[in-house]
């Protein structure tokens, strides 16, 4: 196991910016997911440690060795790609001690190691077997394994479910999770897929554009997200975001008033944006929201109804007893202390009092964004609209 140290980390291609300045602590032992839509920097921040990209600025440390300079042999990573990757001539048996007969292993210790890791993978009796006569799954496997009998200091993920259909997905998540307890490793792991981030974190990094947006516990995030970006890409729907104005305490949009929350501690007037998380909305024969159905995903125990309200349009769970069909109109009424508010430019201002538990409330303008994203989720501070903290 290895911790990993990212200090101001910069890369360019040409004239393109793609790392704009990157801190990143990761822990031994620990499952750090980084998680981006597509072209936000992840891979190619993978890469960057992995050593198959040079570094233009900034200093890596892993196991806290400088490795700016070694070459990928030397820093003791094994990778495992959204592609296979297997030679389909060799045996399941040969795919994964081959890198090892590369570095001189004794054969005794290769068939140790190899007979090892295809216990630990479900591969024992299928080791004789080319890529060929392999499922999906198995091939992902041998390709894990193939990794586990470096014995690294450090495992690299990217995207290596992409190619899965929906169904081994989430075998294959569930098979890494148990992985990862079971050898107590250091693994980094990339991914566009936030149901993959959530589900396998344990700590959480999502990026954008090349910057770093926020890092915590899949749960913090998701519960305090630091800006509009990391609430909208955590979560499914996405959060409902609408125009608002805060004024004699009182939230108003178009077609809705909103008391402002007791807890609320902000000395601001004007616009904000107010986040409702579609779990947090109830479709109820009264509410603040009043719109017409427009689209309806039934999954079986609850649903989501997407609304088009006058404040804009919406999503809302439903429970599965509830009859609701395109072209009703319903009423949409947010849970109790379920409310987001953003400034207009997309900085976090409050989180909902029911999941705060220490996270960053800030003022209108950000000021101490940074020192409250190091604090979130472990005593971070509220600040009101001038900057001043606000007693707890």
């Amino acid at each position: 196991m290895a911790e990993v140290s990212l200090s101001g980390i910069k890369k360019s291609f040409g004239e393109t910016p793609v790392i704009k300045g990157v801190d990143l602590q990761v822990d031994a032992g620990e499952l750090q997911v980084m998680v981006g839509p597509s072209g936000c920097g992840k891979t190619t921040l993978l890469r960057l440690i992995a050593g198959l990209e040079s570094i233009d600025q900034g200093e890596l440390r892993i196991g806290g060795l400088r490795v700016n300079e070694a070459p990928p042999r030397d820093r003791d990573v094994a990778m495992v790609f959204q592609s296979y990757a297997l030679y389909p001539h060799m045996s399941v048996q040969d795919n994964m001690a081959f890198g090892l007969a590369l570095r001189k292993t004794p054969q005794a210790e290769i068939n140790r190691r190899v007979g090892e890791a295809a216990c630990l993978l479900g591969l024992s009796g299928l080791l004789e077997r080319k890529p060929s006569a392999l499922s999906g799954g198995q091939r992902q496997r041998v390709a894990m394994g193939r990794a586990i009998v470096r014995h690294p200091r450090l495992f690299l993920f990217d995207e290596p479910l992409s190619n899965l259909d929906a169904a081994l997905r989430v075998q294959m998540r569930g098979e890494l999770s148990r992985l990862h307890r079971r050898l107590g490793a250091t693994m980094i792991y990339v991914t566009h897929d936030q149901v993959e981030a959530m589900t396998l974190a344990t700590r959480l990094a999502v990026f954008d554009a090349g910057l770093l947006m926020q890092v915590g516990s899949p749960l913090d995030l998701y519960h305090r997200p630091a800006n509009r970006f990391v609430a909208a890409f955590l979560g499914s729907p996405t959060m409902n975001f609408l125009p608002a104005l805060v004024e004699s305490g009182r939230l108003t949009g178009n077609g809705f008033s909103l008391e402002v929350p007791a807890d609320i501690q902000l000395k601001i007037q004007g616009p904000v944006l107010l986040g409702l998380r579609p779990q947090d909305l109830m479709v109820s024969d009264q509410g603040a929201f009043a719109g017409q159905v427009e689209a309806v995903e039934r999954l079986g125990f609850d649903g989501y109804a997407f609304v088009g309200t006058q404040a804009g349009p919406m999503a809302a769970r439903f429970d599965s007893s509830l009859s609701v069909a395109v072209g009703d109109n319903v009423r949409l009424s947010p849970v109790s202390d379920a409310m987001h508010i953003f400034t207009a430019s997309g900085e976090a201002l409050r989180h909902p009092a029911r999941a705060h538990a220490g996270g960053p409330l800030l003022d209108a303008s950000g000021a101490g964004r940074e020192e409250a994203f190091r604090s979130a989720g472990a005593g971070g501070p509220l600040l009101d609209a001038s900057g001043e903290i606000v007693p707890r």
